[in-house]
């Protein structure tokens, strides 16, 4: 077997591409989340504790050069500039974000096996289907010659 046919073959399976719809729509799903947390929650959260921007909360760890011309209170210039930062809170952000996202795919989760829970019982419970006339005339057939 070639290697195209190979990866023709790996490509055909059905998981493959259940991945690959759950890569794409957890991207969009990311980005739902990441303006969730950034344009909702934590402009709610920074006015709690006083109008705080948890993204702009760092400490400065290498010496700004003199060539710098951005804003030295800005996390964002400094950043772009290469200076050695220790950035928590962009971290916090960036932490809130992930459990907002992992609690979000917890429910998601619980909903789907509830439904698959209720879909096992659902069969359980139901009475076997009936046996077909032609499996009906093959056992009196059967008997039949038995006797």
């Amino acid at each position: 077997m070639g290697l195209m046919s190979e990866f023709k073959t790996f490509i055909n399976r059905g998981n493959v591409m259940d991945l690959a719809v759950g890569v794409i729509i957890g991207g969009a799903f990311a980005t739902i989340t990441k303006s969730l947390t950034d344009d909702l929650i934590m402009p709610v959260v920074g006015y709690v504790f006083g109008g705080a921007d948890f993204s702009r909360y760092f400490v400065r760890l290498g010496p700004i050069p003199e060539s710098f011309k951005g804003n030295p209170a800005s996390y964002a210039d400094l950043k772009a500039a290469g200076i050695a930062m220790f950035g928590w809170g962009e971290f916090l952000t960036v932490l809130v974000n992930f459990l907002i996202l992992a609690f979000i795919i917890f429910l998601m989760v619980k909903a789907v096996n509830r439904l698959t829970h209720k879909e096992e019982a659902k069969q359980e419970a139901a009475p076997p289907p009936p046996t077909p006339e032609d499996i009906i005339l093959l056992r009196e057939i059967r008997d039949s010659l038995k006797k």
